[in-house]
C-alpha cells in the first residue's frame, strides 16, 4: 500500500512529536545539580521587642545588654547523585560601627574598625573567630553529604546582641572616678544564609538580610550609682529587612580577621592627639 503524501506528513510528525517527547523524558529524568535544587521554605527575621536593659551592680563598668537579632530558616534538598558535600547556614558582616563613650569635657573612648573606617573595605566577617566564614558551628550550619536517597530537611538559626562593659572613668586615667556621660552605638550588619560546596568551594547566596542596631544611653556621673544611666530613643529597634533580591557576598565576609579581632579602642580627647588603649588582635 502506497502512502499519499498527506499520509506521509502525518506520519513524520508522528515520528517528530515521539522523539521530542524521548528528549523532554531524557531531561526530566536527569538529577537536577545542586544549585538548582535546593529549596529555602521559609526564612523569619526578627529584633526583639524588650529594651536595652543597663547594669549598674559595678563600681568600675557600666554594662548593658541590648535585644536579641534573630533568623531562621527551613530548608529542602532533595536527594543528592553525587558524591558531594555541601554546608547551609548563616554568614553575618558587619557594614558600619559608630561605638562612642563621652566622657564629659574630657573627649571620648570609640571601638573602630579601622579599615572599614578609612573605606578601605566595605564589610569586615563577623564570624565567631572559629569557623570562618559561618557565624557559628551549632543552629547556625548544616552539613549534607551526598549521595542522599531521600529529602533532606533541616532548619539552620542563628541570634546576635551586644553585652559590653564602659568604665565609669576615663579609660588612660589611673582614677575611676565616674566621668562617663554618654553612650551612643549604630551598627549595620548584612546576614546571609548560604550554601558552600566543601570540595570546590562553590558558594550559592540562598537569603539577604539587613539589620541595624541603635543605641543612646545618657549617663549622669553625680548620682548615685545605679542611678546614672537612662535609655533614650530608640528604646525600639527597627525590625530587619529580608531582601527580594540578594546580594553578592564581598570578599572580607569570608576570611580573617573578624570584627571583634581587628577593632581598636581609642581615646579621643578634646585637644591633643588620638591614643591607642586596646590595639587590634589581628
Amino acid at each position: 500500500m502506497r502512502l499519499s503524501p498527506p499520509d506521509l506528513r502525518t506520519l513524520l510528525w508522528i515520528v517528530l512529536l515521539f522523539n521530542a517527547m524521548g528528549c523532554i523524558q531524557s531531561i526530566r529524568c536527569k538529577p537536577k545539580c545542586f544549585r538548582e535544587s535546593i529549596v529555602v521554605l521559609e526564612v523569619n527575621s526578627s529584633i526583639d521587642s524588650n529594651p536595652t536593659s543597663i547594669d549598674e551592680s559595678s563600681n568600675v563598668v557600666l554594662r548593658y545588654r541590648t535585644p536579641h537579632f534573630r533568623a531562621s530558616a527551613r530548608v529542602l534538598v532533595p536527594p543528592m547523585a553525587g558524591k558531594e558535600t555541601w554546608t547551609v547556614g548563616w554568614i553575618q558582616a558587619c557594614n558600619h560601627m559608630e561605638f562612642y563613650n563621652k566622657y564629659g569635657t574630657k573627649g571620648m573612648s570609640s571601638w573602630e574598625l579601622p579599615d572599614l573606617r578609612d573605606g578601605k573595605i566595605q564589610a569586615i566577617s563577623d564570624s565567631d573567630g572559629v569557623n570562618y566564614p559561618w557565624y557559628g558551628n551549632t543552629t547556625e550550619t548544616c552539613t549534607i553529604v551526598g549521595p542522599t536517597k531521600k529529602d533532606t530537611k533541616f532548619t539552620v538559626s542563628m541570634n546576635d546582641n551586644f553585652y559590653p562593659s564602659v568604665t565609669w572613668g576615663v579609660p588612660v586615667s589611673d582614677s575611676n572616678m565616674p566621668q562617663l556621660s554618654s553612650i551612643r552605638r549604630d551598627q549595620s550588619f548584612t546576614t546571609w544564609l548560604m550554601a558552600i560546596n566543601q570540595a570546590t568551594a562553590e558558594t550559592l547566596v540562598l537569603q539577604t538580610i539587613r539589620w541595624r542596631m541603635q543605641l543612646h544611653i545618657e549617663v549622669d556621673p553625680d548620682k548615685p550609682l545605679g542611678q546614672r544611666a537612662m535609655l533614650r530613643e530608640p528604646v525600639a529597634q527597627e525590625q530587619p529587612h529580608i531582601l527580594g533580591k540578594n546580594e553578592p557576598i564581598p570578599p572580607n565576609a569570608m576570611v580573617k580577621p573578624n570584627a571583634n579581632d581587628a577593632q581598636a579602642l581609642m581615646w579621643r580627647p578634646k585637644t591633643g592627639e588620638a591614643v591607642v588603649v586596646i590595639p587590634p588582635k589581628y
